[in-house]
């Protein structure tokens, strides 16, 4: 940890207040929202559809607006967008502990939802134009904040819950005003919004700038084929724990080893991801990166797909082994091909996007995938079911197992081809070079 720091260092004062940035961000976000379903349908009684259509709203409000953000990062600047999503998640998580009709609850759900929509796309451009060259190696550390907020961020939400959910949100919106206030006084307002080339775009309409985006093949194509890596790692949230919970039981036991199954996740990419990204960049490029990530994600699910040809002990120790060693493994390599993947996929977007309208990129690719992952889960619900009523345990490890192939597949081919190289210079005058159909 202590070598992460010190590589933190190394960077100047944005970048490292982008990481730090992050990390408050992750933490006041999971110190609330794995908690407000129990207070919506415990402490305010609401029916489960009602609960279910709040926390909708607030996923698909930043899913669907992740475009929207990074379009006005880019025409507006960054810094005035991460402020924005800050001042409004402040507003929408202090309301969330203190509304109770269904309207209100709606529109804090749908505020929270559009702050990430609004501050995510520019922090990540931010990011990238700061780093410069060291983009896949400023992405690991990044990713490294991220996930300490993750993991520490729930454990600090069920202290203040067990006092008073409505603590919980004072907190958590306590904390988005201080990062508005630091970064309106300590974030410089620089980067690619300031360009020459950038200041050229924002004499174009959106619609121009987002006809140029969807005629840059090689990058939806590459979107498209990223989203499964995507749901493969949201099963940490659903497959995994359901698995566990299966087997386990729904006592002590399966809350416990569910507890682990995201210390492991977090725990690994706190301590691994700076050295898993230098020792993948010192031997492959970029696509190739990519490529073995996917495999390994893909290759997460063999523990529990050799688990299902096992027979299933009826009680005690063996029992609880099947149930939690599994399900370990497959969050432990889904932690490193993650690990071995993010950094190269943040780097692989700013250079197909002919380094513009970046923060357009990765709204575009957030929403791509922020669909893909919610159709996946809807697939791997049903798989799962069908896996239950018809005796086939080892049918959804077989399939995430197969999707994970098949999107490193994709991503081969796309590298294979020359798709994932940055696009030549436009021809005749300009301010640089920008994406081109394929």
């Amino acid at each position: 940890m202590k070598g992460t720091l010190a590589q933190a260092r190394s960077y100047d004062r944005a970048v490292q207040l982008l990481m730090v940035n992050q990390f408050t961000i992750n933490l006041g976000f999971y110190m609330l929202m794995p908690y407000l379903a129990a207070h919506l349908s415990g402490t305010l009684g609401l029916a489960g559809w009602i609960v279910g259509l709040v926390l909708g709203v607030r996923n698909f409000s930043q899913q669907g607006m992740f475009v929207v953000g990074g379009t006005l990062a880019d025409r507006f600047g960054y810094k005035p967008l991460i402020v924005a999503g800050c001042v409004l998640r402040t507003a929408g998580f202090a309301a969330l502990g203190f509304v109770d009709s269904l309207p209100a609850l709606l529109a804090a759900s749908a505020a929270t939802g559009l702050a990430g929509a609004l501050f995510n796309p520019a922090v990540r451009a931010y990011l990238a134009a700061e780093a410069g060259e060291r983009r896949v190696e400023a992405f690991a550390l990044f990713n490294v904040f991220y996930q300490a907020g993750i993991l520490l961020g729930p454990l600090v939400g069920m202290v203040l819950t067990g006092v008073d959910f409505r603590v919980t949100c004072l907190t958590a919106a306590g904390i988005f005003a201080v990062l508005s206030i630091v970064q309106i006084r300590a974030l410089p307002a620089r980067g690619r919004a300031d360009g020459e080339g950038q200041r050229d775009e924002g004499r174009q309409s959106v619609l121009t700038q987002w006809r140029g985006i969807l005629a840059n093949r090689p990058f939806l194509l590459f979107s498209a084929a990223m989203t499964g890596s995507y749901v493969l790692t949201f099963q940490v949230y659903l497959a995994l724990p359901l698995e566990v919970r299966r087997l386990g039981g729904e006592g002590e036991f399966g809350t416990a080893a569910v507890a682990v199954l995201f210390a492991v996740s977090g725990l690994s990419t706190i301590l691994g991801q700076t050295r898993v990204t230098a020792w993948c960049k010192a031997r492959y490029e970029p696509g190739q990166a990519l490529i073995r990530g996917l495999v390994v994600m893909g290759a997460a699910f063999v523990p529990l797909l050799v688990a299902a040809t096992l027979p299933v002990p009826e009680a005690g120790v063996a029992r609880w082994l099947l149930a939690a060693v599994p399900p370990t493994l497959a969050a432990l390599l889904l932690a490193i091909g993650t690990m071995i993947a993010y950094p190269f996929e943040m780097d692989t977007i700013v250079r197909l996007s002919g380094d513009r309208l970046v923060a357009t990129h990765y709204g575009l690719h957030n929403t791509v995938c922020g669909i893909g992952i919610t159709v996946g889960n809807l697939l791997t619900g049903a798989a799962l079911d069908a896996a239950r009523e018809a005796g086939l345990p080892a049918l959804p490890w077989i399939s995430l197992s197969a999707l994970g192939l098949g999107c490193a597949a994709s991503v081969y081919g796309l590298h294979r081809t020359g798709r994932l190289a940055a696009p030549a210079p436009a021809p005749g005058p300009g301010p640089g070079p920008r994406p081109v159909a394929v």
